[in-house]
């Protein structure tokens, strides 16, 4: 089971200051168009080259233009042991600021 967080509360807990590391998964033409300010761009089909990135102390959230590709990201780390969350909606249903 794939933990999850919607748009809002991701938006209400950066709001709020606390220190979130958020991954984008999407393509670099996608991150182009705006990104969540403090994400790590890692491009879905890199993931397995940059576990070193990530560690299995810290929660990650993930994050695509819709959730999909995130979930599956999402399923893959948690195989390999790490605590993940996937933006359910992703881009999409993002209302928060983006940088670009």
């Amino acid at each position: 089971m794939i933990e999850e967080i919607t748009t809002e509360e991701l938006r209400q807990k950066l709001e709020n200051g606390e220190k979130l590391e958020l991954v984008d998964v999407r393509e670099d033409e996608e991150v182009a168009e705006g990104m969540i300010p403090g994400a790590k761009h890692i491009k879905m089909g890199d993931i397995p080259d940059n576990l070193g990135y990530f560690d299995k102390d810290t929660e990650y959230i993930i994050i695509c233009r819709s959730g999909g590709r995130s979930f599956n990201v999402c399923a893959y780390l948690d195989d390999q042991g790490y605590k993940v969350r996937n933006m359910v909606g992703g881009m999409m249903n993002w209302t928060g600021e983006t940088k670009r």
